[in-house]
């Protein structure tokens, strides 16, 4: 039933976990899972030398943990037997990174964790797996945390 899922991460114990459920269900299907990390543009506000230096600075830094994220999430895959390919973009708005590389490799599932707050820090903080399941028409399963 499903082929390709997509796990989104930012490399954090609770984002393993739903990699892990990713992972039985990738077995299960015979599917690929497919990892992205979604980098924050720097926030540029060009006045000075220094803008570029700390862009670079930046990226440098955000493509590190990026890619130390996608490793740890390759490793999993690896030892679990499943085929991974995984991605770093860079989107102002971390839910439609996700969205965009789910449609972009024909993904046909989402596997994404959730801290599970309610209440005013759900609503002051919001929620990337909130505004994914509100704007994709694909089958997302979130893993609470």
């Amino acid at each position: 039933m499903f082929k390709k899922i997509l796990v989104p991460t930012d490399g954090s114990p609770l984002a393993l976990s739903a990699a892990s459920t990713a992972i039985d269900l990738a077995k299960a299907h015979g599917a690929q899972i497919i990892g992205v990390y979604v980098i924050d543009p720097f926030p540029y506000i060009g006045i000075g030398d220094a803008s570029a230096a700390g862009l670079q600075a930046y990226l440098s830094e955000s493509r590190s943990v990026a890619g130390q994220a996608l490793d740890a999430l390759a490793k999993v895959c690896g030892a679990a037997g499943v085929p991974f390919s995984g991605d770093t973009i860079e989107r102002n708005v971390v839910y439609e990174g996700v969205i965009e590389t789910a449609q972009a490799e024909g993904c046909d599932l989402i596997v994404m964790a959730s801290h599970g707050r309610q209440g005013v820090s759900a609503l002051v903080l919001g929620s990337v797996a909130q505004k994914v399941l509100t704007h994709t028409r694909l089958p997302v399963l979130i893993v609470k945390g």
